[in-house]
């Protein structure tokens, strides 16, 4: 059965940050490979059975999933990454990276890395929650940090890491007819992923995996 188109007075910003807040929680989930918990990633759409192995040497990261509050629309922020970088390079992404010895809790890392790409001030950010980990075929297992970003925003590109930042509706990246599930060869293998294609943005990948489960955690 197809999910219900959402509706107007669903995702204004009023009901969207309350609904999150009943359903996340700022209590970071444990890290447990070998019970098998960990069933989103990459890998679960390919070879769900390999996330175990791949979990248990993934390094730790964290990404700030900003949810800006304007009048009337709640809106994400998201980055082009670098062409430069050795990861990723060019592709759509949270702001975010590896959570570093200094940083007091993912929570930290995610607004540490947000501030150091976009010159986001960490002021107007409030953390609202945690989804649930994302492993990726790279090797790093992520948390993502929901937060709810209070404009105006003044931000500043740091463009060793950062080509772009953009911002795309929430209620867009919220409505299951705009999720696609798409293949690429890499490596001689095809690789399945999820994909949210805006205007001239290709979102897919980690970012599109780690967006569908925030669709899955609040409305499916």
């Amino acid at each position: 059965m197809r999910a219900a188109a959402p509706s107007e007075q669903q995702f204004a910003p009023e009901s969207v940050f309350a609904h999150i807040q009943s359903r996340l929680t700022l209590v970071a989930p444990a890290r447990d490979c070998p019970a098998g918990a960990l069933a989103l990633g990459d890998h679960a759409l390919n070879e769900p059975t390999a996330r175990v192995a791949h979990c248990a040497s993934a390094r730790s990261a964290a990404v700030l999933v900003g949810l800006v509050a304007y009048p009337g629309e709640v809106r994400v922020i998201l980055t082009q990454r670098a062409a430069a970088l050795r990861v990723h390079s060019g592709q759509i992404a949270f702001p975010g990276g590896k959570i570093e010895a200094q940083d007091a809790s993912p929570i930290a890392a995610a607004l540490r890395e947000a501030h150091e790409e976009i010159g986001l001030d960490i002021r107007h950010v409030e953390p609202l929650g945690y989804l649930d980990p994302f492993l990726t075929g790279t090797g790093f297992y992520i948390l993502p940090v929901v937060a709810k970003v209070t404009p105006p925003l003044v931000l500043e590109i740091n463009p060793h890491e950062v080509e772009d930042a953009f911002e795309v509706p929430f209620a867009f990246l919220m409505d299951a007819a705009n999720h696609t599930r798409d293949a690429r060869e890499f490596d001689g293998r095809m690789r399945h992923f999820y994909a949210m294609p805006y205007g001239e943005r290709y979102i897919w990948g980690v970012t599109a995996g780690i967006l569908r489960n925030l669709y899955e955690r609040l409305y499916s």
